[in-house]
């Protein structure tokens, strides 16, 4: 019987293939870049990030879809897998471009961008808890990052729409948020800050979104919708200004271990890297004007355009990985190891 051969598949095909989940966190970081260079009024770069996350979004809806209807069995196998854990990237995402779209005027897309983030969320949170273990990466911070998304987008549309409703529950969902992160800290792993990859970042970058959601929150208060007494009101302007504190002593912190242990290689989860420098940047901001501290608005953007080198850093090295010689689907010398081998990388 005539052995059976396989066509050859494109480079692209084979990248695709072995995406690993981590890859949602370029959404998140070119998303929060967007909401960043908007509140600074740089609008053109604003949109140009916003057409770059919109599209990475869809493709990765997409190939979302093609696994839960063509290929449903290797679907099940990687959500019983740790890397469930980065599932929860398209919660974040998707609210963080929602939260982009609000200030656009685009409500009824935001609205929309809620409700399936809203769908999504308690499945994938579920699948997260079940995965938490002790000495874990950087991921185990995302059941926080995506609940405070929810925050953020709820709080934004709460102060758009006037809907008192929504702003409450944004409420709710900022101190579940502030939970899990409590509930996580002690399951990571310090030791990742000297040899991550990094998602380490999100140590701080879910204090950083966390901070953004209590500005999302004092902000959508207003004479027309009266949210907050005195008493809840100081408390909120209290914890926030203190997750902003906590969040730029996390980002020093793990800028030295930068210093200390460079790591330069490409690396995927460098994405998750760019999103909490991107998402400090604009808490920063949205701070400064939630609790009227103009002097804070400075640093904000000097922390933006640090994000911003970083993301096109990221950015150059993902494409030397994947037009270079050692990209997946490129012949290779049997000495060398091709960059798709990082996504093994997770398997620790």
């Amino acid at each position: 019987m005539p052995a059976t051969t396989t066509a050859p598949s494109s480079p692209l095909r084979t990248w695709w293939s072995q995406r690993p989940p981590a890859a949602g966190a370029a959404v998140m970081a070119t998303a929060i870049l967007s909401v960043a260079l908007h509140q600074t009024g740089y609008e053109t770069l604003s949109r140009i990030a916003l057409t770059l996350a919109c599209a990475a979004w869809l493709a990765l809806a997409v190939d979302f879809l093609a696994r839960l209807l063509w290929d449903h069995d290797r679907w099940e196998k990687e959500a019983a897998t740790p890397a469930a854990l980065t599932a929860l990237t398209a919660v974040a995402a998707t609210t963080v471009l929602g939260t982009r779209f609000t200030a656009l005027g685009w409500e009824p897309l935001a609205k929309a961008l809620l409700a399936l983030a809203a769908l999504l969320w308690p499945g994938l949170a579920i699948a997260v808890v079940r995965h938490w273990h002790r000495r874990m990466p950087g991921a185990v911070f995302l059941g926080c990052v995506a609940t405070q998304g929810l925050a953020v987008l709820g709080a934004t549309l709460a102060a758009s729409e006037a809907t008192a409703w929504l702003a409450h529950t944004a409420l709710v969902l900022f101190w579940l948020g502030l939970l899990l992160y409590v509930i996580a800290l002690p399951r990571f792993d310090p030791r990742h800050m000297a040899n991550g990859a990094g998602d380490h970042w999100v140590a701080g970058g879910a204090l950083a979104i966390s901070a953004l959601a209590g500005a999302k929150l004092i902000a959508a208060d207003s004479a027309r919708l009266y949210l907050w007494n005195d008493d809840d009101s100081g408390v909120l302007r209290a914890v926030t200004v203190a997750l902003l504190v906590l969040d730029l002593a996390w980002y020093a912190a793990l800028l030295i271990a930068e210093i200390a242990w460079p790591r330069l290689r490409y690396d995927v989860r460098r994405w998750a890297t760019v999103f909490p420098m991107g998402m400090t940047a604009a808490a920063t901001l949205a701070v400064a004007t939630a609790v009227d501290v103009p002097w804070l608005k400075t640093p904000g953007e000097v922390l933006l355009w640090i994000a911003v080198a970083a993301w096109l850093a990221v950015t150059a090295g993902a494409l030397r990985t994947y037009t270079g010689p050692g990209r997946p689907g490129a012949k290779s010398d049997p000495g060398t190891t091709p960059e798709s081998d990082v996504t093994s990388t997770t398997r620790r």
